[in-house]
């Protein structure tokens, strides 16, 4: 499958990703880890190289299954894991890293996410300098290759911009949820920042 630069980093992506919210099997149900494991290695012969999970999946499960299902090909893979909301102050953020990093049962995630902005969920409003100046420090020590955003608006992009390189974003995008065209598009566009989609099927 051909690969893509995500942002303006060394990480090739797949244009397929397969997403990983279900391998949590919080706020699922009839899902089961030898069937996730065998689908995620199914995946990967066909050639789906990205995985997309995030702490907030099963509470670490759906890192634990990726970790379970890939580590043998680890160098062959790219991992995308997200922070929420609420472990957005800069010593929860290194925490919830750590976490991911053992749930994944690597040493390194290649692109690490803000899940949602500050404030959202009833979280912390933590100003995004902060936040930021933790993902810069976790980049500068391997811990991680690339940060991104998600649900992030453009003038939330842009100010975090202002803190360290964005190298992606994960909006909701599909024929039916379009709003990302008008608002955030244009400025990704502008300043190499992969766009990822997520729900691309507007949940059916």
């Amino acid at each position: 499958m051909e690969k893509r630069q995500l942002g303006t980093s060394e990480i090739q992506i797949t244009p397929i990703i397969m997403g990983t919210w279900q391998a949590g099997k919080r706020m699922w149900v009839g899902i089961e880890d030898a069937e996730t494991v065998k689908a995620m290695r199914a995946a990967f012969e066909a050639g789906i190289t990205t995985f997309d999970t995030a702490e907030v999946y099963g509470e670490g499960h759906s890192e634990q299954i990726i970790g379970q299902a890939l580590s043998d090909v680890r160098s062959q893979v790219v991992y995308a894991s997200k922070v929420f909301a609420n472990h957005l102050r800069p010593d929860l953020v290194v925490e919830a890293c750590d976490r991911s990093l053992k749930n994944l049962n690597t040493d390194y995630i290649d692109l690490y996410q803000i899940h949602w902005p500050a404030g959202t969920w009833n979280s912390e409003a933590v100003p995004i300098a902060e936040t930021m100046d933790a993902l810069n420090k976790l980049k500068q020590q391997g811990k991680i290759r690339a940060i991104g955003v998600s649900n992030f608006s453009r003038a939330q992009i842009a100010e975090a911009a202002q803190y360290g390189r964005i190298d992606s974003l994960q909006p909701p995008y599909s024929l039916f949820w379009r709003w990302v065209e008008k608002d955030a598009m244009p400025y990704c566009t502008e300043n190499n920042i992969s766009i990822i989609a997520y729900s691309s099927l507007a949940q059916g």
